[in-house]
């Protein structure tokens, strides 16, 4: 009598297949959502302060405006981290999450455990660096 193949093995590999990859999704979706958050506050914060008073004397101005162009620069660094998640959940979607967009080779789990929304591995990532 020939072997069959354990049938419960293929199943229980691609349950747990499916559970890491919706436990990647509720991880990058709970990233999305903080960082949605912090978006909004440092949107928020930039409408409120900066505004110029009729006592402001040149260096208030420059102080103000130097403000400004922080919580602007903060803003659109956590929305480009929030465009980072999206584009690893669209990743995550069409099965190509963890590999690396350049060489395609897979990337290592404790790079993507450190920085989730990574898409180049090491060495791809230190080239495109040095350039």
């Amino acid at each position: 009598m020939l072997v069959k193949p354990d049938v419960t093995i293929a199943a229980s590999g691609r349950r747990a297949s499916a559970e890491r990859t919706d436990d990647l999704r509720g991880a990058l979706l709970e990233r999305f959502e903080e960082l949605r958050v912090e978006y909004a506050d440092a949107v928020a914060d930039m409408t409120l302060a900066g505004t110029a008073d009729a006592g402001d004397d040149v260096a208030d101005l420059g102080t103000k405006a130097f403000s400004r162009e922080q919580e602007f620069s903060l803003a659109m660094t956590i929305k480009t981290r929030m465009d980072q998640v999206e584009h690893a959940l669209e990743r995550l979607q069409e099965g190509r999450y963890g590999s690396c967009e350049t060489c395609k080779q897979e990337i290592p789990v404790a790079r993507l455990a450190a920085y989730p929304a990574a898409t180049l591995c090491v060495a791809c990532k230190s080239a495109t660096e040095r350039r």
